[in-house]
């Protein structure tokens, strides 16, 4: 008697793939909201808590942050419907590398950002 375990396999192992794809799409909203939370604080607490008369250098930067928080967040739910669509289809897509290095300069520009509103202190 022949036994279906390759097809319980095949899936389980697509069953697993779309629940690691939905938790990879929550990492990236939590990655958006927390830059959206620090775009708060720079734009809006430090300069309060500094006493600061010239706001806009931290205003430019939390609107810095909160613009990547977004592009972050939208950028986790196209690659899971993405994930999803392929998979229904039998495939896997492809990672776009514009996407992902967007989103590492992206990263690293407000990294230099706040090192530059640091120094400016």
């Amino acid at each position: 008697m022949p036994r279906n375990d390759s097809i319980e396999e095949a899936v389980d192992a697509t069953r697993r793939t779309r629940l690691a794809s939905e938790r990879t799409e929550l990492a990236w909203w939590r990655t958006g909201l927390t830059a959206m939370a620090v775009a708060y604080a720079v734009g809006r607490v430090v300069p309060e808590l500094e006493g600061r008369t010239t706001r806009w250098p931290y205003v430019a930067g939390g609107i810095a942050f909160a613009v990547y928080g977004v592009a972050v967040m939208l950028y986790g739910s196209y690659r899971n419907r993405a994930v999803q669509q392929a998979l229904a289809a039998g495939t896997f897509p492809e990672q776009p590398r514009i996407a992902h290095g967007a989103i590492a300069l992206g990263g690293i520009a407000l990294g230099l950002l706040t090192v530059v509103l640091v120094a400016i202190d």
